[in-house]
């Protein structure tokens, strides 16, 4: 993805920068090089605040009957919330619901946060360039979610695990453990961010409440909720979130679009042929998809401890089955309602407005409502995952192993860090909306310094202590060497962090002398 940076700054002057998931920050833009994107550029910046002025004017301006589904959505979702509070009695209870999630709970609560805000309009955006092949990102989420529960689960669930750093310790070493709860950290708190001005962006944008005022209210729900019930309240949330999701996307804006656009014979006869061909987004945004979303979703704190609440390991593999089916039923949704778009809309100088533009042009009044409801829940439902895994992994990862305590936190101490962060979260959204660079740097750590570790961890019984933490070490020095000097548009310092990460963690392992691990603790051995 040699230009996800200026679709991100694009984006972020656009829409507010919708991010809505750790694998979810819409940095997909249309091809072209330098001049081309310049061009864009230009264009959007003279053409964008008419469009947008004629836009907040036209048939899509909210009405009081969208207002009250939005203000009935939100007092809702907080009432769910604080409700699932009282089930919050232990600190297992608060961080993974007691480890006691059933099927449906646990398969909703997985796909709400699995798909954000990025899923849903950066999906749409995808079909309105490229039409049916849009549907690759959403894709690789999925299958991402097939090899987790088939390949991964059964090998860590049994172990109890609070996060994904403390694997790192009873592995490798205490050291290994906080080295990654760090970069972890950051990453979550980014995406809380960006995803909190997301949600402030969204109501602006469609509703014409400005966004201060917008981040406020919704970010006070949404802390409220994740503070006093934890990861009870996100479960309870994220099923509701699902169900207006699943309605508002698959069965409202899906069918309405295809209708507008004269239907699937319409489509056909109005759209270029290229539009339904798998393969027209090109072989190398393809690959990029793969080596960010697939990859990144295995080792994500906010899916991880999602999958630590199932009851099972039966719960946990057919739940993430589950979810990488409708991945896949939700990539052809948001994909084929883009290229509806592209069929029945004039020319947008900025493609990340497709879906709101969408939304105003096929719907009624209450019905836009809803789907800023559903929207909303996207990005909510990921934020609140994001907030809690930060604040679990700094306590947990960072705060306890640093000073030597060999315990689990309390539920006031990880209230306390949520709030906080929340409420840092919040401020810094409310300041700026100049987190892309940032971001991208938190994704590009993740990915290029945890994966190699953590799935060795899983995998190979070979690997040392001193292989992880040169691993981790260098992977994350190669990612800032080349983001400085290659640019957040490069895809190069994801490839060279990942390919020195192994490099090193093969190297140490195999041919470091006295470096191997105890293997009576190696995750490896469980059935």
């Amino acid at each position: 993805m040699a230009d996800r940076g200026a679709a991100l700054r694009a984006f972020r002057k656009s829409l507010g920068a919708v991010v809505g998931h750790p694998y979810d920050p819409v940095f997909v833009s249309g091809g072209g090089g330098v001049p081309e994107r310049r061009a864009r550029q230009a264009a959007l910046r003279v053409r964008l605040p008419a469009e947008r002025s004629d836009f907040r004017a036209g048939p899509g301006l909210m009405v009081t009957l969208d207002l009250l589904v939005l203000a009935a959505y939100l007092i809702g979702i907080l009432a769910v919330g604080l409700w699932a509070q009282r089930k919050a009695t232990t600190q297992e209870d608060f961080l993974v619901a007691g480890r006691s999630v059933g099927p449906v709970l646990y398969s909703g609560t997985l796909a709400a946060v699995i798909l954000g805000g990025g899923s849903t309009v950066g999906g749409v955006k995808l079909g309105y360039q490229y039409g049916i092949s849009g549907m690759w990102l959403v894709f690789m989420y999925g299958l991402g979610m097939v090899v987790m529960g088939v390949v991964l689960v059964p090998r860590i669930l049994e172990l109890k695990l609070f996060t994904i750093p403390e694997l790192l310790e009873r592995r490798y070493s205490a050291s290994a453990r906080i080295a990654g709860g760090l970069v972890m950290v950051a990453y979550d708190l980014m995406i809380v961010v960006t995803g909190t001005i997301a949600v402030g962006a969204v109501m602006e944008v469609i509703v014409g409440i400005p966004r201060t005022p917008s981040i406020l209210i919704s970010s006070a729900v949404m802390v409220a909720y994740s503070v006093f019930g934890g990861m009870w309240s996100l479960t309870t949330t994220d099923i509701v979130q699902f169900v207006i999701k699943t309605i508002g996307i698959v069965f409202v804006l899906l069918p309405a679009a295809i209708l507008h656009a004269g239907g699937l014979q319409g489509m056909h006869e109005r759209l270029p042929a290229e539009f339904f061909s798998l393969t027209h987004i090109g072989g190398v945004k393809i690959l990029s998809f793969f080596t960010l979303y697939f990859f990144g979703i295995l080792i994500g704190q906010d899916g991880w401890q999602r999958v630590f609440t199932a009851r099972s390991v039966k719960v946990a593999r057919n739940g993430g089955l589950f979810v990488g089916l409708y991945c896949l039923v939700y990539a052809v949704a948001g994909a084929t309602i883009g290229a509806a778009g592209h069929a029945f809309l004039p020319p947008l100088a900025d493609p990340d407005l497709a879906f709101a533009t969408i939304v105003n042009e096929v719907l009624p009044a209450g019905m836009r409502g809803l789907l800023l409801a559903a929207t909303l829940s996207a990005i909510m439902s990921t934020c609140s995952a994001c907030l809690l895994a930060s604040s679990t992994v700094l306590l947990e990862d960072v705060y306890l192993p640093a000073r030597r305590l060999h315990s689990i936190g309390s539920i006031g101490q990880t209230r306390a860090l949520t709030l906080v962060l929340g409420v840092l979260a919040t401020t810094i959204a409310c300041l700026t909306a100049d987190v892309i660079a940032a971001l991208t740097v938190a994704y590009d750590l993740l990915v290029g310094a945890l994966f190699v570790p953590v799935i060795g961890a899983i995998l190979w019984r070979r690997g040392s202590r001193t292989g992880a933490l040169a691993s981790i070490a260098v992977g994350g020095v190669a990612v800032v060497a080349l983001l400085l000097v290659m640019g957040i548009d490069s895809d190069a310092p994801i490839y060279g962090g990942l390919g020195l990460s192994f490099a090193v963690y093969m190297a140490f392992s195999l041919f470091g002398r006295d470096l191997r691990p105890d293997t009576s603790r190696s995750v490896t051995d469980v059935p």
